[in-house]
């Protein structure tokens, strides 16, 4: 029995005091999405919107993980194809809401400056069946990307850069035309704690 004790007690012990040489930080944040759906039924541009949400940071002396939750917009505009595509006519604006979780892995490169990458997973949440306000019915309900980018800190204040790049085709209709999330997000944090 005590033999059993022994290893436990260090595990244990292990555990503890990697958990306190850990920072943990909990923050919120915000800013600007320029984004776009990617395929031949939308318009090759980027249009202008938002994100906001929260973060959680754990890190070490040069790496650690930042889960976030934001609630994005993504705005597109229609190609011409749209409407031969999905069978619906004189639409011309997509606003698409979502639910995103970012799970960043980062590195510490400096005491300035923080490298990102990792995947994020999307909810599409907007639930008013009007096409026309969110394309619910065109799009499927969830969606993954991956995300890379970089953090600027300045004591508890933070300004971002971020690519994110969709790897699923969020498209939920039958046809060729795939249909893939880009955003570029820009913003600014506050470490509450």
């Amino acid at each position: 029995m005590k033999t059993k004790v022994i290893p436990i007690i260090s595990l244990l012990f292990f555990i503890s005091t990697s958990l306190f040489s850990q920072n943990i930080s909990l923050g919120i944040k915000g800013g600007a999405n320029m984004g776009k759906i990617t395929g031949e039924s939308f318009k090759d541009e980027f249009a202008l919107s938002y994100h906001v949400g929260g973060f959680v940071t754990i890190s070490g002396k040069r790496w650690g993980i930042q889960p976030e939750v934001l609630f994005s917009q993504v705005n597109a505009d229609t190609a011409y194809s749209f409407s031969e595509v999905t069978n619906i006519p004189n639409v011309n604006q997509i606003q698409l809401k979502q639910l995103t979780i970012p799970i960043m892995l980062n590195y510490k490169a400096s005491n300035l400056i923080t490298l990102q990458a990792g995947p994020q997973f999307g909810i599409l949440i907007d639930k008013n069946e009007n096409l026309v306000q969110n394309g619910k019915d065109a799009f499927k309900s969830g969606d993954f990307a991956l995300a890379a980018g970089l953090e600027l800190h300045i004591l508890k204040f933070r300004i971002y850069g971020r690519f994110v790049g969709g790897m699923t085709d969020i498209s939920n209709i039958e046809s060729s035309d795939t249909w893939k999330v880009q955003n570029i997000q820009l913003g600014v944090a506050w470490a509450l704690f």
